[in-house]
Formats: C-alpha cells, structure tokens, sequence
C-alpha cells in the first residue's frame, strides 16, 4: 500500500470516527425548557405529592363508622378513577410541551456516486431548523393546552365531593322518611286499635276498622318501595368513593354533617367568579386561542435546513455542506391559518361568556332553592308541625267521645304526615343546594382536596401586540 493509500484511508477513517462522534453527542442533547413548562412541572411535582407520591395511589384510611365526612370525601377524591383519569391527561399534556418546544430530530445521510465502482461516498448529518419564534409559539400553546387539562382535573375532583354529597344527603334523608314512615305505620295501628274498641261497643261500625287497615297496608308498600330505592343510592355512593360493584358496602356514618357556606349573594358571585374550575377551563382556552393566533403568524416565517456532507473516497476529503430554507408563498394559507385562530379565539371568548351568564343563573337557581328550602323547613318545624300535631291529638280524642268521623282521624293524620315529609324534603333540598353553591359553582374545595394553591395557579398571560393587531384586521 503506497503513502497516498494510507492518507486517503486514514481521512476516511477520521470522517467516519467524526461523524459518529457528532451523532453520538447529538443523541445526548436536552432542548432548553419554558417558563410554561418549568412552571407546569413544578405544579405537576406539586400535585404528585399529594394525590399520587412516588406514582402510587396513597394509602387510603380504613372508613367505619366514627370515620367523618371529610374522611368520606378524601377517600372519594383520592380513588375515584375518573378523577385519575384526568390526572394523567394533565400529565401527559404536561410532557406535549417538551415535545412540541423541541428541535427536531438531526437525520444522518448516506449517498454514493456509482458507475463501475463507487466513486463517491458521502455521509453527512443534517439539521431543520424551525423558523425564529416558532418552537415558543408551539411551547405556548402546548403550556395552554395543559392549563385547560388542569382545570379539567380539578373540576372532576370537585364534581366528585359533590357526586359523594349528593348520594350521602339523599340516602341520610331516605333514613330519616323510612323512620317517618314507620312511626305513622305504628300511629295507624293505634288508630285501628281504637276503631276496633269504638266497634266493638258499638259506637262505629267494622267500615273504620277497615280503613284503618287499608292505610297499613298502602303504608307499609311506601315503606318497601323506599327501602328498594336505598340500592340505586347506594350504588351512586359507592361510585362516588371509587368502589367496584363486588366490593363490599362502605359503612354509613354515625354522624350527620351538613355543608357550611358562610357566604352572601355578592361574595357568593365573586367567588365564583374567581375560583370556578369550569369558569377558568373557558379563561384557559381563550389564552390557548391567543397562543394559537401567535403560532399562526409565524407561518410567515421560513424555516431553515442545514447539514454537511464528506466524501470518504477522495483525496483530501471534499466536504459539501448545504442550506435550505422554506419559502412560504402561498398566502392565502397563511391567511387561512390566521383566520381560523381568530375565529377560535372568537368561538372562545364567546364560550367564556355564555359560561358567565349561565354561572350567574346557576348561582341565582341554587341560591333560591336554598332561601325557599330554608323558609319551608322554618315554618314547618315553628309552626305546621307543632298544630298538626296538636290537631290529631284534637282529632283523636274527639273520635275517642264519639264527637267526630273516622274521616277527621285520619285527615289529620295524612297531615302531619304530609308535614313531616315536607320537612325531610326541604331539609334534603337545602342540603343538595349548600353543596352544589360550595362545590359545583362557588369551586370551594373539601378539605385535604388535591387541587392546588390558589396562588400556583397559572397567571393570565400578557397579551400579545401583534396578535392584537392580526385580530383587528
């Protein structure tokens, strides 16, 4: 082998060795994060600790009966699955950010010029390089997209706490009907004791025995039908707590709880207004429609191509570097990117404020079924029940003298029946309202709830000049 074979086959050799080492290097880069992304990650870190440490669900307390109903909620939000599967949505929404802020990936290129024999052999690496400001307009929109993703989660964890209210207040107020229910079935077997003592001297005839009998009767298929509606209840309870249908019963608690919200109407509103997960999903896709228009003007931009090449084969090593670029001259494309970002954007600002409007009606609903709920509840327990109760006492002791019908008898007591349904249903109203004010539209989480702070929450981002003017428009 001559001096000139050895050079060419050492430079050869050299190319190779460079340009492995130079993919080598390359595969080992890491891009540059974003202000949204680091702050994102920190969120996410935030969040891991509390509603899943080291990728695990946390250990869940035992629930029995002492447990309360703060334990009951914790254990709902923790376990339910659809609240988990929102949880990692948010996550990986998190990771589309790197992706989408990323340069992407080097390409190693290979060529030859071949006739009789290889003339040429030319490998080289090549790079695409995105546009100025491209890579952070994808960031932005990917951080907004993740925003959007949190406040879905967090909307699930508070639907969840009012999914488990909602089945534990119902089933409480079942309860507290069966026991009503109960007690008038042992009234009316009175009643017909005392018919049947009128009868029996003649004062009435066997027809009040009957009737008597014939309210048992209706009274106790009541009493069937709602101990058969405890199963569906039931069911929304355990689904609420995350429970499969072949696990076994939660137990029910010992004490009752109610829903404190010590908020006026105005306050109630502003509330809302600042803290509604479903209200601020509708702020974070304006900001994602904002982003999107940023990205769109960039479609202005070119975009560039750079690489080189070595020809292995020749002496000295011939090196052929190149550069491309985009030319973006279809204008009624990039017209079109435009447009359709500012209707999304337009599209978002109106679902913002259609969810305003109809968060104010929620507010006002729910806000009037509690004042009515709390007014019945009032004048049934002051008033209509102490007189119902005193007038079928009247009523019983006039029966007793022979002074009245069976009919008055047993008119009075379908009234204070009626009343005191109507005090466990105004009581299951105020409670179903507290709770959908506290949860559903004020956003005022539970206890221990896995949500985060309120101040490490993403700030509104500062709108964009030019995106303003592309708008305008």
């Amino acid at each position: 082998m001559n001096s000139n074979d050895k050079t060419r086959r050492r430079c050869w050799l050299t190319a190779c060795v460079c340009l492995l080492l130079a993919g080598v290097f390359l595969t080992g880069c890491k891009g540059i994060p974003t202000a949204g992304e680091k702050q994102a990650r920190q969120q996410a870190k935030t969040m891991a600790s509390v509603y899943r440490p080291d990728g695990r669900r946390p250990a869940l307390s035992t629930l029995n009966t002492n447990s309360s109903l703060g334990d009951f909620l914790r254990f709902a939000m923790l376990n339910r699955p659809q609240v988990e599967a929102s949880y990692y949505d948010w996550l990986a929404s998190i990771e589309r950010i790197t992706v989408e802020r990323s340069l992407p990936d080097p390409r190693f290129t290979f060529e030859s010029d071949i006739t009789k024999i290889v003339e040429t052999v030319m490998a080289g690496l090549m790079m695409d390089l995105p546009g100025p400001g491209k890579l952070k307009a994808r960031g932005a929109v990917a951080s907004a997209e993740s925003e959007v993703k949190y406040y879905v989660f967090e909307t699930g964890v508070l639907q969840t706490a009012f999914a488990f209210k909602k089945a534990y207040y119902q089933l409480h107020f079942l309860t507290e009907k069966i026991r009503v229910n109960q007690q008038t079935l042992e009234l009316l077997a009175d009643i017909e004791k005392i018919a049947l003592k009128q009868n029996e001297v003649g004062k009435v005839t066997l027809q009040d025995v009957l009737r008597a009998q014939i309210e048992q009767d209706r009274m106790r298929t009541e009493i069937a039908n709602l101990e058969d509606s405890r199963h569906p209840l039931l069911a929304q309870l355990k689904a609420a707590l995350g429970l499969k249908a072949g696990e076994s019963d939660p137990p029910w608690p010992a004490r009752f709880e109610t829903t404190p919200l010590d908020l006026t109407p105005d306050r109630l509103l502003a509330t809302a207004f600042a803290r509604n997960p479903r209200l601020k999903a509708m702020e974070a896709e304006v900001r994602l429609a904002e982003a999107s228009i940023r990205l769109a003007t960039k479609a202005k931009v070119p975009d560039f191509s750079a690489g080189i090449e070595a020809d292995v084969r020749s002496y000295p090593v011939m090196v052929r570097p190149s550069l491309g670029v985009t030319l973006p001259i279809w204008r009624d494309k990039i017209a079109a990117e435009i447009a359709a970002a500012q209707a999304g954007q337009r599209a978002a600002e109106s679902r913002l404020s259609a969810e305003q409007i109809a968060l104010a009606v929620d507010l006002a609903e729910k806000s009037f079924m509690f004042r009515e709920a709390s007014r019945n509840l009032a004048l049934v327990q002051e008033a209509l029940l102490p007189k119902a109760r005193q007038s079928l006492e009247v009523a019983r002791a006039s029966y007793l003298a022979g002074k009245t019908e069976f009919f008055n008898l047993i008119d009075a007591w379908r009234t204070l029946l009626d009343f005191q349904l109507t005090q466990v249903e105004a009581q299951t109203q105020r409670e179903l309202a507290l709770a959908e004010l506290s949860l559903v539209i004020a956003g005022l989480p539970p206890a221990q709830a896995p949500i985060l702070p309120q101040a490490s929450r993403n700030a509104p981002q500062p709108e964009n000049k030019n995106a303003k003017k592309s708008h305008a428009k």
